[in-house]
C-alpha cells in the first residue's frame, strides 16, 4: 500500500501502525503475548498483555508534537507524582537500557515515532464528571500544582511553554475549508484577543508543569479515587490555565460541575488570581487550539470531523466575543 498515510482509513491506518508498537514493545524488552488497540485518536494507545501476564498501556505519537526530552520530563514527573503524591497515576516503564522512551523508525508517518509504556489502569472510565468527580478533579488538580511548583525537570528534560493560545502548533485556521469572510473574522479577532490575555498574563509570571489535558477522556476511578493518565500534552503554564481546560469540557453541562470542580481545587490550595474575562479568554482558548488540532492531524476520524467541527468553533468563538462567556452549549453547535 503506497498511499499517504493521512489518506487511508481508520482500520488501515491502525495496522499500519501495529508493527511501530511491536518493535517499540520489544526494545522495552516486553514479551508480548497479545496486543489490541483501545484508542486511534490524536496519538493511538495499544493495550498490550505481556506472557508474564503484566498489562501495559503502550502509546504512540501518531499525531503528537513531543520529543525525547519532552517525554524523558513527562514520564519523570508522573513517576514522581505516584512516589510523592497520593494522585493516582500509571506505573511509566523504563527500556532495559534506562531510557523513558524510544524512537521507532516509521515511514509510514514519514518520521521516527516516538513510543511510551507504562502500567495499565484499571479502573471505571469518568467521562461524564458528577459533582462530586469534579469536586475530585479540582482537588487532584491543585496537588499536580502544589507538587509541579516543588519538581524541576531532569537533566535532559524539557517541556513546552504553553504561554501562546496554540501552544506553538502550526496555525491552520487561515485554511480551513467551508468558512465566510464574516467567519474568518471571528477567528481572527478570537485569535487576537486570547493572544493579547495570553502575553498579559504570562508577562513576568513563574510558570510550573500542567496536564493541560485534564477532562473526563484521562481520567478513571479506581479504588474509589480519581486517577489521571496521558501527560502527553504537559507544558509549562499558569496554574489558571489548567483550569480554564478543564471548564471548557464542562461547559456544556451543569455549571454545577464546574462550580464543584472549582471548590475541591480551593480545599487544597488557594485558587489562582485571574479576572473573569481573563479566564473566559483561556476558556475561549481551548477552542482555537482543538479547531485548529483537527485541521493538522493525520487521524482519519478526526480528519473526518474537522471541517464541521471549524463551523462549531467560530459559532461557540462569536457568542463569546459578544457576550463575553463561553459556552459549549449552543443551539445547533453540539459537536
Amino acid at each position: 500500500m503506497d498511499d499517504r498515510y493521512d489518506e487511508r482509513s481508520e482500520a488501515e491506518q491502525i495496522d499500519a501502525l501495529r508493527p511501530i508498537a511491536l518493535r517499540a514493545a520489544d526494545a522495552f524488552g516486553l514479551d508480548v503475548e497479545r496486543m489490541e488497540v483501545v484508542l486511534h485518536a490524536y496519538n493511538t494507545t495499544f493495550a498490550v498483555d505481556a506472557a508474564d501476564g503484566r498489562r501495559f498501556a503502550l502509546r504512540v505519537g501518531t499525531n503528537s508534537h513531543s520529543t525525547l526530552a519532552n517525554a524523558l520530563a513527562q514520564q519523570a514527573w508522573v513517576r514522581a507524582i505516584a512516589e510523592q503524591t497520593d494522585v493516582v497515576v500509571p506505573v511509566p516503564l523504563r527500556t532495559p537500557d534506562d531510557r523513558w522512551a524510544v524512537e521507532v523508525d516509521a515511514p509510514v508517518l514519514g518520521r521516527a515515532a516516538l513510543v511510551t509504556i507504562a502500567s495499565w489502569l484499571d479502573g471505571d472510565d469518568a467521562d461524564a464528571l458528577t459533582a462530586d468527580a469534579a469536586r475530585a478533579l479540582g482537588r487532584t488538580m491543585a496537588t499536580l500544582h502544589a507538587h509541579a511548583a516543588g519538581w524541576s525537570l531532569p537533566p535532559g528534560g524539557a517541556l513546552p511553554r504553553f504561554d501562546i493560545p496554540l501552544f506553538g502548533d502550526e496555525d491552520a485556521l487561515d485554511r480551513a475549508p467551508g468558512l465566510s469572510a464574516d467567519d474568518r473574522s471571528v477567528l481572527t479577532l478570537a485569535r487576537a484577543r486570547t493572544g493579547e490575555v495570553f502575553e498579559r498574563l504570562h508577562r513576568g509570571a513563574r510558570l510550573r508543569p500542567l496536564h493541560a489535558d485534564l477532562h473526563g477522556g484521562n481520567l478513571k476511578w479506581r479504588e474509589g479515587r480519581l486517577a489521571v493518565f496521558d501527560f502527553d500534552d504537559a507544558g509549562l503554564g499558569l496554574p489558571a490555565l489548567d483550569l480554564a481546560i478543564s471548564a471548557f469540557y464542562l461547559r456544556a453541562d451543569d455549571p454545577v460541575q464546574e462550580e464543584s470542580m472549582i471548590e475541591g481545587y480551593a480545599e487544597v490550595a488557594p485558587l489562582p488570581r485571574i479576572g473573569p474575562a481573563d479566564f473566559e479568554a483561556l476558556v475561549a482558548a481551548r477552542q482555537l487550539l482543538l479547531a485548529n488540532s483537527l485541521l493538522v492531524t493525520t487521524t482519519a476520524d478526526l480528519r473526518a470531523q474537522a471541517e464541521d467541527y471549524t463551523r462549531v468553533s467560530v459559532a461557540r468563538l462569536r457568542h463569546w466575543l459578544a457576550t463575553g462567556r463561553f459556552t459549549r452549549a449552543l443551539p445547533d453547535a453540539s459537536v
